[in-house]
């Protein structure tokens, strides 16, 4: 049931890509837009990339130990001071330089380097699934943003508009003192009211500034026109579904268990470290003397045979410390797997309530423009007071400022639960965005080019294209 369902809300999240990608007007903007200009801005999600970066030159180092190493070495060296050779004296002074290259290569060291390569390698997967969540908080937070944005405009609209209302009553109500069919507690209260509304009006232009802020910081640039998106992204229809693809997709979970993995071949890496290891060594080297037509050329070929007899049990205790850390990676999941089923919980909890909250506010909204019309025209037919009418109109707009909140909850909590399932995503959002591939750049360094190949080349291209980002 967990992958039809997976499949399913992929079909649904390519609609509302295309749904909300449709330009409503020349100058608008629509969520998708947002999302994909928060991808393309955030500055975390250029540092996650380049620590994923760093976790794959692990890989490219490691892979290096098992390759040739060739180093060159010179010295000079001047010599003074006497020597006696069968009763004779000779007096010692010269220079001697020499020059050389040597050459080893690993031939046999128990599988620790393979084990340490195996390791670095999960480790850079789980490195991506690191950036995955980092990518899901950046377009959660460019939804909140841009929801919370058009919320606190309708918001002060609906603000402006009332106060415009309470001045049509309060100089009804003047008027209507004027000709004594109110008291001045009439116009008092009209006047109470309208100072209310400027108050809150005033508070919900704070709101809209605060929210605005939020905006250019998640997304990049100022806000625009906004477009509330009309569709939103399948969802399941229980919490225990949302919790079986949470368990299966999130990418807390996948990094926790490539983790998991590479903290064991850690440990196999740590017990190999305590057994023998074989090199293949080779020189050659030239030395002569500045004082005569004296050198020596010398070239050595053999093999090293090592390995570790006593040191003092720091061996062991490498060994127990990797057990210990691959115990924490394998506890570190049972969190994991229990956070990530609550998070899919609650948030499928939250999209409930939200839904509930709107259809009720929906029709708390009806009841109350009802009530608001009839007791206006009752007001002035004298059966009702002026504060009956200014009562009556701040429940309606009371209401009105719950639906709008309900509408961006509903909104908002449709992409968190997304996120909690692991599927906010450029990718499954199907945005149209340049989308960072994780993947090139590791092929490029994993098995360490030299500067001058025709990789080392190309990376040098790469990194000067990222300096510039």
């Amino acid at each position: 049931m967990g992958r039809t369902f997976l499949n399913s809300i992929r079909a649904g999240s390519v609609a509302l890509a295309m749904a909300v990608v449709a330009p409503v007007a020349a100058v608008s903007e629509t969520l998708a837009d947002a999302m994909a200009s928060a991808y393309s801005h955030s500055g975390l999600l250029q540092q996650n990339r380049a620590l994923l970066r760093s976790a794959d030159e692990n890989v490219a180092q490691t892979y290096a130990r098992l390759q040739p190493i060739i180093n060159w070495f010179g010295s000079i060296e001047y010599t003074t001071g006497t020597a006696q050779v069968s009763s004779i004296g000779q007096e010692l002074d010269a220079f001697h330089p020499s020059i050389g290259l040597s050459l080893q290569i690993l031939i046999y060291d128990n599988g620790a380097t393979r084990a340490s390569l195996e390791a670095a390698k999960e480790t850079v997967l789980a490195t991506r699934q690191a950036l995955i969540n980092v990518e899901q908080r950046v377009l959660l937070d460019a939804v909140t943003a841009y929801m919370s944005v058009i919320r606190d405009t309708q918001i002060v609209e609906l603000r402006q508009n009332n106060l415009k209302l309470v001045q049509r009553e309060l100089q009804a109500a003047q008027d209507r003192f004027e000709v004594g069919e109110v008291t001045r507690t009439d116009v008092a209260q009209a006047e109470s009211s309208l100072a209310g509304g400027r108050a809150q009006l005033a508070a919900a232009q704070g709101d809209l500034m605060q929210s605005q802020e939020f905006y250019s910081a998640a997304i990049g640039h100022r806000p625009g026109v906004l477009v509330s998106p009309r569709n939103l992204p399948q969802v399941p229809a229980t919490m225990e579904q949302a919790k079986s693809v949470a368990i299966r997709s999130h990418p807390s979970m996948l990094q926790s268990q490539l983790s998991i993995s590479a903290a064991e071949y850690q440990v196999d890496a740590a017990e190999a470290a305590m057994g023998p290891r074989v090199t293949f060594d080779s020189s050659i080297s030239i030395e002569e003397d500045f004082e005569d037509t004296d050198y020596t050329r010398v070239g050595t070929v053999g093999l090293t045979l090592g390995g570790p007899i006593y040191q003092g049990g720091a061996l062991s205790s490498l060994v127990r410390q990797a057990m210990a850390l691959r115990d924490a990676e394998r506890g570190n999941l049972h969190v994991v797997r229990h956070t990530t089923r609550q998070n899919a919980g609650n948030a499928w909890a939250s999209l409930i309530s939200a839904k509930a909250q709107l259809s009720a506010t929906a029709r708390q909204v009806e009841a109350a423009r009802i009530a608001f019309e009839g007791i206006r025209e009752e007001s002035k037919l004298g059966a009702r007071t002026t504060l009956d009418v200014l009562i009556s109109e701040q429940q309606l707009l009371d209401a009105e400022a719950s639906r709008i909140t309900a509408q961006t909850n509903q909104i908002t909590a449709t992409f968190a639960l997304l996120s909690s399932m692991g599927l906010l995503t450029t990718e499954h959002l199907n945005l149209n965005v340049e989308r960072y591939d994780p993947e090139a750049y590791y092929e490029l360094v994993k098995d360490a080019p030299a500067v001058r190949s025709e990789r080392g080349k190309q990376l040098d291209k790469v990194l000067r294209a990222l300096g510039k980002e």
